[in-house]
């Protein structure tokens, strides 16, 4: 898997903790031991990602996915170990010899490369087109919207003919394959039509990366057709979640802000208005990780959505993406106009920074918004306003920034600060009453989770069951090589029943024997497939079954180094007995599954007579 040098590799990820790294992407608070937040890699509302400095692991409890740095990165970025190594070098400021790709590398390597060139032709070919005969209604559309010339050729906007053939024609005569044509979006099979572009009489959009590399395409139909706009789909180089249109243009900005639109028009409009700082998301709502990318250059954000229902809905919901990243929003007043482009044709550039400037705070817009579903004339509804103001001022962390809006909130919809401050203490109590109940059922319903370490792929597909016994002891040996000169005198590898988990166990048992603690994240990297690698984290970072079994003895919580001992007993124990009972379903050799069965009751009996593990 290696095309460094392991020694070359093993820096690189030391000298980028996992922490920063994955911190950079993803808004993660410090809980206990670990650092938490929402997955990156499927949509959640409660942080299930849990981040491990000491051992360097990521791992998601909802979707499974779980690896080192090297794999945060490969899968965030959708990268090659090679390019992830790469990018991690120039981060921490590592030069890297000139890299050697396998054979599987290189050919994913060349296809991306391809479906770039396959892009850019194809962003030329539609250019040339708006500049025809057969682009004319296209151009009249863009001059019609106030673009200019140099905006056109600024944005690469082009036109797609009068039908699907044309571009794949283009296409072809230069060289590509119908396989290259189909796998950059641009066109798709039928039994009717062959290969065919769903992109024609439409102005074009370029998408473009940060690199200023084409890697789709957003189109406008001319005309009443529908879809009215339609967007490439995702390719081995597009990931709508992860790109903004305008970007590659708005990060060399010189000003402290991003103006987040609806819109490609909009972004087209005030960047010839002059605001260079304007993005839009690509046909979808705003994710998180867009938010994150705005984040890493550490400026505000400016919302710009249309004035309507519609865009007020998608206003507040990018305000809570912001605050779920760390980050705040305000938002411009665009009346009287219904969106950016409107707005500066009606009242010009000067008046549109204006509204810059006094962009209204985030949280005040949402309470503002929350206002207009309720008659504050009435005392029943104004109390249920302001239940909802306490149950929103708890979403800010520390106690000063919560006294700021609550003073500020007070003062705006006339309510009496301590009133304000009594609701907000009894929401508070509601909230640590519900948490303290769902931790408790979570005690006393954790059957379910019991047996077993369920380890899932990215798309939450089971992949295999590992007994958590196992996996539990294994992470204990894994932090502590000390315990290997107990554990070792009642357990070998040979009693882990998952391939994989045995794998792992003759790993860690050997380090363990020669008193080194087991250096995880490197040791991930020896896995290529991703969803070994995933079930692998997953296994090194089990932990709850001790706490249950202390529990089943009239004890709670985590025990007492005292009792460590009984613990090691309990695990070795359950590890034996999840040997057993696998050996109960095994078909083949019954005779000496059996035989090994009769001699696993022998040992558990003699351990159950042991108080504690020495």
């Amino acid at each position: 898997m290696a095309y460094y040098a392991d020694d070359l590799i093993e820096q690189v990820r030391s000298a980028n903790d996992i922490v920063d790294v994955v911190g950079s992407y993803v808004s993660l608070k410090k809980k206990g031991n670990n650092y938490w937040g929402l997955c990156p890699f499927h949509t959640e509302k409660t942080p299930s990602f849990s981040v491990n400095a000491g051992k360097q692991l990521y791992k998601c409890f909802g979707c499974g996915e779980g690896g080192n740095v090297f794999s945060f990165v490969m899968k965030y970025e959708n990268l090659t170990f090679p390019e992830a190594v790469k990018t991690l070098a120039e981060r921490a400021g590592i030069s890297l010899p000139e890299q050697h790709y396998s054979e599987s590398a290189q050919k994913l390597r060349n296809k991306k490369d391809r479906l770039l060139e396959v892009n850019k032709a194809a962003a030329t070919y539609f250019y040339k087109c708006l500049k025809s005969e057969h682009g004319k209604k296209g151009l009249e559309y863009l001059k019609n919207r106030g673009l200019t010339d140099e905006t056109i050729i600024h944005f690469g906007l082009g036109y797609a003919g009068i039908n699907g053939k044309l571009i794949v024609d283009y296409l072809r005569e230069q060289g590509y394959t119908d396989e290259e044509i189909r796998d950059s979006g641009l066109a798709t099979n039928s039994e009717r039509n062959g290969l065919s572009s769903p992109f024609w009489n439409r102005v074009m959009y370029p998408i473009f990366n940060a690199k200023n590399q084409v890697i789709g395409f957003g189109g406008r139909v001319m005309g009443d057709a529908q879809p009215k706009y339609l967007n490439s789909p995702e390719t081995d180089i597009f990931d709508k979640r992860r790109n903004l249109y305008g970007f590659n243009y708005a990060r060399t900005s010189r000003t402290d802000n991003f103006i987040l639109c609806e819109g490609y028009m909009d972004v087209i409009s005030l960047h010839q208005a002059g605001f260079t700082q304007a993005v839009a998301s690509l046909g979808t709502a705003f994710t998180e990780e867009q938010a994150l990318m705005l984040k890493r250059m550490g400026r505000r954000i400016l919302l710009s959505y249309d004035s309507d229902g519609a865009g007020t809905k998608a206003a507040l919901r990018a305000l809570e993406i912001l605050r779920n990243t760390g980050l705040s929003g305000r938002v411009i007043n665009l009346k009287p106009y219904k969106d950016p482009d409107e707005f500066i044709k009606g009242l010009g550039a000067d008046e549109f920074q204006k509204r810059l400037d006094e962009a209204e705070n985030g949280f005040y817009f949402e309470i503002r918004i929350l206002s207009n579903g309720y008659d504050l004339s009435d005392p029943e509804t104004r109390s249920e306003f302001n239940n909802e103001i306490a149950k929103r001022l708890l979403r800010f962390e520390t106690a000063d920034e919560r006294e700021n809006y609550l003073v500020g909130i007070a003062d705006k919809y006339m309510i009496k600060p301590d009133n304000l401050r009594e609701l907000l203490r009894r929401e508070a109590g509601r909230l640590a009453e519900k948490e303290r109940k769902q931790i408790e059922y979570g005690r006393t319903s954790g059957n379910g989770n019991r047996q077993t370490a369920r380890a899932q792929d990215g798309a939450g597909n089971n992949l295999k069951k590992i007994p958590k016994s196992q996996a539990e002891l294994l992470t204990k040996l894994s932090e502590d090589p000390l315990i290997y000169r107990v554990v070792s005198k009642y357990v070998s590898p040979a009693d882990f029943t998952d391939e994989t988990c045995r794998k792992v166990a003759e790993a860690v048992f050997a380090t363990a024997s020669e008193g080194k603690v087991f250096n995880a994240a490197a040791y991930l990297g020896e896995f290529e497939d991703s969803k070994e690698r995933t079930l692998v984290a997953g296994i090194l970072q089990t932990e709850g079954l001790s706490a249950e079994l202390m529990m089943e003895t009239g004890e709670g919580g985590a025990p007492p180094p005292e009792d460590e001992g009984r613990v090691l007993r309990d695990l070795v124990i359950a590890v034996k007995t999840s040997e057993m009972d696998e050996l109960g379903r095994a078909e083949d050799d019954a005779e000496n599954a059996f035989k090994r069965q009769y001699e696993l009751r022998m040992e558990i009996d003699n351990l159950k007579k042991m108080n504690s593990l020495t």
